[in-house]
């Protein structure tokens, strides 16, 4: 047995400090915390690695009815033009026409059309606009905590992820490799690393 395909039976500690859940009712209307929350996504490069970027400007809305979730909604707008890869010529490239032809679609935006929550995950399900195509998608959420932070606000985090294929919003670029595959792989990843601020009335 090679050392890579060892496997350790010992329970892996956990990375972070456990959240808190300080609120009982988390309703409300809540704003995205731009400084703390991640909007990002992952692809497989020459299908042998990967490669994460982010979107540095966004904000979005979301109305939480814990009584009746079904009441939730939330609301995003996503500046194209902010991607951010680590590498300036592949930003450009993914703004150019083989992607999110920014400068006649410069906004990502997506609006939900239905909330659920099972007791321990919502499912959020709504309409994903890229490069003026929308198709419906649902993201599962796990809620990582609620608080009040030490500025007075009522805070609440969520994680969620999804994977989509690109091609289906018209971001079709590719190139295939000698050996077989191709460079930029069809499946994306999204993800979602949310902290909301209540709006207080």
């Amino acid at each position: 047995m090679g050392i890579f395909s060892k496997k350790d039976s010992t329970p892996a500690e956990p990375v972070f400090d456990t959240p808190t859940a300080a609120i009982e009712d988390i309703s409300g209307d809540y704003t995205l915390d731009v400084a703390h929350t991640r909007l990002g996504f992952s692809a497989r490069h020459a299908m042998v690695t990967t490669v994460r970027g982010s979107f540095k400007e966004f904000d979005g809305t979301a109305t939480i009815d814990a009584a009746e979730p079904t009441k939730s909604k939330v609301s995003l707008t996503i500046k194209a033009a902010s991607v951010d890869t680590g590498n300036a010529d592949r930003d450009a490239h993914l703004l150019s026409g083989d992607f999110f032809e920014n400068e006649t679609h410069p906004d990502i935006t997506f609006e939900s059309t239905a909330v659920e929550f099972d007791g321990e995950s919502w499912n959020i399900t709504g309409d994903l606009t890229i490069k003026g195509n929308t198709k419906s998608i649902t993201v599962p959420f796990e809620q990582t905590g609620s608080a009040k932070d030490p500025f007075g606000n009522t805070r609440v985090g969520f994680e969620g992820a999804v994977a989509i294929n690109r091609t289906d919003w018209g971001l079709s670029f590719n190139a295939p490799l000698e050996t077989g595959g191709v460079l930029v792989s069809e499946k994306i990843k999204l993800e979602f690393d949310i902290s909301a601020i209540k709006t207080e009335a």
